[in-house]
């Protein structure tokens, strides 16, 4: 399916990759060291009403790692390998439906133990996940945006001090920064210019923010200031990811182009340079 930020990769040590993708109502799986499958999404009363998923991704945790599928209806977390469900969070489907659709949408693993989960109402979901067993809980609502979660990122490297470890991205192109901990606390909110962002990442406490006009932005995590502008692609940019060793980061888009940038601090002014 053309969804953006649709390829979930789960790297664990010492064992193959393993690879998942989104197609209507089922994510496929590849690798894990077992035949390709298919989970399906869950949540309605019969085959007919079976709900789209919107977005898989597996989010590592110290204790463990959890498979997390979004969907129309609602929140699945599943063991690493897509074998036993863990847990299923509904979301409230109002009985007389408005105009706009009802879905999750943005996953990311933060502060250690919690998994955030976007909706279409603006609201980020933050699941509390035991070290093991079945006891997830929804410990905290994040009530900043107005428009549907687009994607959610947490630090991948060093963040320098007072920035946030988390970022929120919606379908306006505002980002919010969070630091994560037993609350969650809004450190500050970046506009937007009236297009989405599409995806999102956070590196030693820079901001990636890829957009639909095919722009990638860099802000301070800390500040909220943009350190830079790349246009990037001719066309709307449907995936970011970063390698945290190296800085490298990579960009796909509807024009057909990856493409692979570098991102460094300049150690001497604390420059943030692209190329």
């Amino acid at each position: 399916s053309a969804l953006y930020n649709n390829l979930a990769v789960l790297c664990p040590p010492a064992r193959p990759p393993a690879f998942g993708t989104v197609h209507g109502t089922s994510l496929s799986l590849l690798g894990n060291e077992g035949p390709p499958r298919q989970l399906q999404a869950r949540g309605g009363g019969s085959a007919l009403s079976t709900p789209l998923l919107t977005q898989a991704a597996w989010c590592e945790l110290p204790s463990r790692v959890l498979l997390v599928l979004t969907s129309q209806r609602g929140v699945q977390m599943y063991e690493s390998d897509g074998s036993t469900m863990v847990f299923w969070h509904a979301l409230h489907v109002p009985e007389h439906p408005a105009a706009h659709s009802v879905f999750a949408r943005g996953i990311a693993a933060a502060g250690g133990r919690f998994v955030c989960v976007g909706t279409s109402s603006g609201a980020v979901l933050v699941f509390d996940i035991p070290p093991k067993g079945t006891n997830v809980t929804l410990s905290e609502i994040l009530e900043q945006h107005r428009d549907p979660i687009t994607d959610i990122a947490a630090e991948q490297g060093q963040a320098p001090d007072g920035a946030g470890d988390l970022v929120t991205a919606d379908d306006s192109g505002t980002l919010c920064l969070w630091s994560t901990g037993e609350e969650f606390t809004l450190l500050g909110k970046i506009p937007g210019s009236g297009c989405t962002c599409s995806s999102v990442r956070l590196w030693n406490g820079i901001v990636a923010a890829g957009y639909g006009n095919g722009q990638i932005r860099l802000w301070e995590a800390g500040s909220g200031q943009i350190r830079a502008q790349v246009s990037a692609h001719a066309r709307w940019i449907y995936a970011l990811d970063l390698a945290p060793l190296t800085g490298k980061l990579l960009s796909g888009a509807e024009d057909s182009f990856v493409h692979v940038w570098q991102l460094r601090r300049d150690p001497d002014t604390d420059g943030i340079e692209v190329s």
